[in-house]
């Protein structure tokens, strides 16, 4: 037996010396992995791996002993976890019960515990001899080094580390090892025993005082290489961070890593460790920045990077100087004060770099803040008084001087201190403000006042970030009647620009808590309201619209009392003159008064008071008070939205919006669409497309911010109305006849479907409809019938919109399977197949966007349709409207169901079959296939087409020849990108490209010339020796469109030829 046993235990021993012979004395590299992995199952022992290498380890060649060496720290690398684990050391150490006998079960447990412990003791010497053997090693010679460092390296991971043992290793890797020697790979092997260490053994670390970061010195002296740098940095950091001891070398550290400053790296091309120039600045800003006891080494040195010439060394120093400040106090800073400020006003100055200027800027700014922050004592000095006394003394006498040459310079200084905080902001505004002021009056000049304006606008932009408990300190108390004065003399100043800095000065005034006075806003509105009717100014009047609306927000008794009124007067002034048929200057007014009353409807109370005047205003037509054009009922009801977006804010004005202002405009409809023995005026103004395209859009805008709870109450009232004729809750709701859209024969109410849609596709998905299945197939009936194509269009919308909300389950399927009935018996014959392909259409995409199954079927569908002689060019334009966006329905905002990365999955499924079909089909049919793969791509991100482009971009070529303007001029929209993103697989196709976009540039459309011109453009971003054999070409042919008739045209073209001459040209 204990032969056999023997026996056993020596064959695999056997294949245990020749795998260590074969890496040794074979010098293969594959037994290595081999041994680990038995080690880590278990088969063999690490004490079986020493002993097979027994005389590898003692050899007298040194690169046999490293080979040796190199295979336990290989082994050791692969195995070092399970040193943590009692099983693990066991593995590591030998199973030696394992093999014997098994014990009987009358094994007492405290035989257990004294097994358990000898294990741990075990692990514990194992341990200890393989470290005692790698620190002896590291006096071995230099070519056994390497592989000394990797077993270290193995056993500093290991955090069942004993006691002591670390600081055992680094003392002797700092005593024995002359670290920047060695090959960059030992190096960083190195600096990775270190941070190990650092992260396991921090205590004991922490022991060794200042002769650990002596040591660390040392090893980092003269490192050369960025990715050692980077770990470097790091170590450098947490030995600042975690309190390590420096002692008396802070000077040493702080030269050791201050060497670097600032980078000078450029990354080697196709370089795979990915090291960038960036990554190298920030790690070792975070060094410098990390703590006050470097600020005596670093400030004169970032004083002296920025008074240099480099501009990269400028801005490093400036984006440090701003980091440092985070950690510095008045101490650090106090004796370098003057030095800065020299430095940094320099810059700011005379610098021909805006980067440069704005890290200056934010430099001040900085240091700024770090002397407000700064506490202090009762008898030391202010140095936040004494430094923004000296940047008023330097900067004060610029903004007096005639020329004005460094205003702005000085200004831009002043407002970086005075950010800084409330004390610098208060100083610096107290003694620039008065200088502003008596300059703004001493020039006449309308932009020299408008340059004066801006700097005032900038220190009050100031004032907002500070708040004052008692508003009697506040600066701008004593300028407050010297300031409204200088803005109401620039808002009646006649030049523009002048006028748009007064009006972003008042409302900066107004945003001032408790600043301006009753009177004060009463002239403001007056402004306002004159500026507000401004239009022939379109910059002015825009910027008095939005003034308002913000005022009006803050002020609402003020506007409620001057500027409604008056909008309300000029609104009767303008149906008066609407109605005798005044001139179009009269009309302007008109619709400026409408959207100033939107403007100023920010305040729930002010809403109360407008939206009743745009109704009244629309039942002025409705009662024919007045000559109605579509163009006045579109301009209400652009209104009325504005209204509705601003009312969305706030729940209660939502909510006061929606019950009142969609009754009134479903009555008004509900009115015109009533037959009347003599057609009138007004019915058809409010049934005409845009008129009634425009109500949807205000009814939607109302509709989709309202909660749950408010929209069931809401939905109980509309639905009815449709569906069975409800007027109950409409104003002014006696009508001649009964209300039926869906059984009436009366195109005129069917029309109104629009605006049920509106209403049930912008609801919350969780508000139940009432009636749901009767309004589903009346929906679906009306969606088929071909007497009005508005309404059999506004039906499959509605239709498809409650489609993609609706919950899956039983009920879902079978409305899908009544709209597939439909649409197949549609598409049949006779003359509703148009309508049943919109339904096709709609349904499709409804599906589309939740990833519905049914929508590959319906797609699947629509591409056999591009083959359909009548419905093909509509089937290639329906692949436009399934991946672009809609406005009206199926939209996020109206709480549709769109799946992120819808139009991916519709290329991944779809355009493999485009691309099939379009090479079946014949030459006739082709074209639809190029128009709706061309609609596809052109919609979809352009990071999913990049990989599909060399496949496709053949069929896209291809798409340019085709005769259809809608194809050729998708088709370059999708081009133009790729030639940016994808210069290498263009340039393959540089002569088609170029021969297309030239002829495509005598396009007659218009938008196909532009595109064409601009892909043009794009192709100078190709790589310049393959474009250069077409330059002389492309010039001539340049030269025609240069004379085209249309501006936007000759503008490109002058853009893109002027590419192609620069092109091959030096520094182009």
């Amino acid at each position: 037996m204990a032969a056999a046993a023997a026996v056993e235990a020596a064959a695999p021993m056997g294949a245990l010396w020749g795998l260590v012979h074969d890496f040794v004395v074979g010098q293969q590299e594959g037994p290595a992995d081999q041994v680990a992995a038995d080690v880590k199952s278990g088969n063999y022992t690490v004490l079986q791996v020493v002993e097979a290498l027994g005389s590898s380890l003692e050899n007298p060649e040194p690169r046999t002993r490293a080979r040796g060496i190199q295979l336990l720290s290989q082994v050791l690398l692969h195995c070092h976890t399970l040193l943590l684990e009692k099983e693990g050391a066991e593995s590591l150490i030998g199973k030696k019960e394992g093999r014997r006998k098994k014990l009987p079960c009358t094994e007492t447990e405290q035989g257990s515990k004294a097994k358990r412990g000898n294990s741990a003791c075990h692990r514990y010497q194992l341990v200890v001899h393989l470290i005692l053997f790698y620190e002896n090693r590291l006096k071995d010679h230099h070519l056994v080094i390497p592989s000394v460092l990797q077993g270290l390296k193995a056993l500093s991971l290991c955090v069942a580390l004993p006691p002591g043992l670390a600081v055992s290793v680094l003392k002797a890797i700092f005593q024995e090892v002359h670290v920047q020697s060695l090959p960059q790979v030992d190096r960083h092997t190195v600096y990775n025993i270190i941070t190990n260490f650092m992260r396991t053994r921090e205590e004991e670390l922490k022991s060794l005082g200042a002769d650990f970061t002596f040591g660390f010195i040392q090893v980092m002296d003269g490192e050369k290489d960025p990715r050692n740098l980077l770990v470097a940095f790091r170590i450098v950091h947490d030995l600042i961070s975690r309190d390590y001891s420096l002692g008396p070398f802070v000077e040493e550290l702080f030269e050791v890593t201050s060497c670097y400053f600032p980078i000078d790296f450029t990354p080697p091309p196709n370089d795979p460790h990915g090291i960038q120039r960036e990554d190298l600045i920030l790690s070792l800003r975070a060094v410098l920045a990390s703590t006050p006891r470097f600020a005596e080494f670093l400030l004169p040195l970032l004083i002296e990077k920025v008074d240099s010439e480099v501009l990269s060394a400028k801005l490093d120093s400036l984006q440090t100087l701003n980091a440092c400040c985070a950690v510095y106090g008045q101490k650090e800073l106090k004796d370098f004060l003057p030095s800065l400020w020299a430095s940094i006003r320099r810059e700011v100055f005379q610098t021909a770099s805006e980067r440069v200027e704005a890290e200056g800027l934010a430099a001040l700014h900085s240091l700024t803040a770090c002397l407000s922050r700064s506490v202090l004592r009762a008898d030391a000095e202010d140095l936040l008084d004494s430094f923004l006394s000296n940047i008023l003394q330097d900067c004060r006498h610029h903004l007096c001087e005639p020329d004005m040459k460094l205003v702005w310079p000085s200004a831009k200084l002043l407002q970086a201190a005075a950010g800084a905080s409330a004390r610098a902001c208060d100083s610096v505004t107290s003694n620039v403000l008065p200088l502003l002021l008596e300059q703004f009056h001493k020039h006449s000049q309308s932009s020299q006042r408008r340059t004066i304006l801006e700097m005032l606008l900038g220190f009050l932009k100031l004032q907002q970030k500070w708040s004052y408990e008692d508003k009697d300190q506040r600066p701008l108390n004593g300028f407050k009647d010297q300031l409204c004065s200088l803005v109401f003399m620039a808002l009646t100043d006649p030049s523009t620009q002048l006028q748009l800095v007064g009006i972003r000065t008042l409302t900066v005034l107004g945003a001032q808590p408790d600043l301006l006075s009753y009177e004060d806003l009463e002239l403001a509105v007056g402004h306002l309201y004159r500026l507000s009717f401004l239009k022939e100014d379109s910059q002015s009047w825009v910027a008095a619209l939005e003034a308002s609306g913000t005022l009006a927000a803050l002020y609402p008794v003020a506007f409620s009392s001057h500027l409604v009124p008056k909008l309300a007067e000029e609104l009767r002034v303008g149906e008066s003159n609407l109605t005798n048929g005044d001139e179009p200057t009269q009309c302007s007014r008109h619709l400026c008064c409408l959207q100033a009353l939107s403007a100023v409807s920010t305040h729930p109370s002010i809403v109360k008071e407008t939206l009743p005047l745009l109704l009244q205003h629309l039942w002025q037509v409705n009662r024919g008070n007045m000559v109605a054009q579509s163009s006045d009922v579109i301009a209400v009801c652009q209104s009325l939205r504005q209204m509705a977006e601003k009312c969305q804010q706030d729940p209660e004005s939502c909510w006061y919006f929606h019950q009142t202002a969609i009754p009134c405009l479903l009555a008004l409809a509900v009115q015109a669409s009533m037959p009347e023995k003599e057609p009138s005026v007004l019915r058809k103004v409010l049934l005409e497309d845009e008129v009634l395209a425009a109500m949807v859009s205000v009814i939607g805008t109302a509709t989709t911010h309202l909660s749950p709870e408010l929209a069931a109450q809401s939905v109980t009232h509309i639905v009815p109305l449709f569906l069975d004729g409800n007027v109950s809750f409409l104003p002014e709701n006696s009508f001649p006849s009964r209300f039926q859209p869906f059984q009436d024969g009366s195109s005129g109410q069917r029309r109104l479907i629009a605006l049920l849609m509106a209403f049930v596709c912008s609801l919350p998905r969780n508000v139940e409809i009432p009636q749901l299945n009767q309004l589903m197939r009346e929906l679906l009936e009306l969606s088929c019938c071909h007497s009005c194509p508005f309404s059999s269009t506004a039906a499959a919308k509605c239709f498809a919109g409650l489609l993609n909300k609706h919950p899956a389950g039983q009920q879902l399927d079978e409305f899908l399977q009544l709209a597939v009935d439909k649409v197949e018996a549609g598409l049949g014959s006779g003359p509703c197949r148009s309508q049943a392909f919109t339904l096709l259409l709609w349904v499709t995409k409804a599906l589309v966007l939740r990833y519905h199954p049914l929508s590959s079927c319906l797609t699947a569908r629509l591409m056999g349709l591009l083959s359909d002689p009548e419905l093909g060019p509509a089937a290639a334009d329906g692949f436009s409207l399934l991946m672009s966006d809609c406005t009206d329905v199926l939209t996020r905002a109206g709480h549709a169901e769109v799946r992120i990365m819808f139009r991916q999955r519709f290329f991944t499924d779809n355009v493999p079959a485009l691309v099939q079909g379009f090479h079946a089909a014949p030459q006739d049919v082709k074209p639809n296939y190029l128009k709706g793969l061309s609609h596809v791509l052109n919609r979809l991100p352009k990071p999913v087409l990049l990989p599909e482009l060399p496949t496709l971009l053949s069929l896209l070529l291809e798409a340019l020849s085709c005769p259809d303007c809608v194809v050729q001029l998708s088709t370059l929209s999708c081009l133009q990108p790729l030639l940016l993103e994808a210069p290498q697989v263009m340039s393959l196709h540089v002569d088609t490209l170029v021969t297309k976009f030239l002829n495509l540039s005598s396009s007659p459309s218009m938008a196909v010339r532009i595109a064409a011109l601009q892909c043009m453009h794009a192709l100078t971003r190709l790589p310049t020796p393959v474009l250069l054999p077409y330059k002389p070409q492309v010039i001539r042919a340049l030269a025609k469109p240069l004379d085209d008739k249309k501006r936007l045209v000759r503008k490109e073209a002058v853009s893109a030829r002027g590419e192609w001459f620069l092109l091959g040209s030096p520094g182009s």
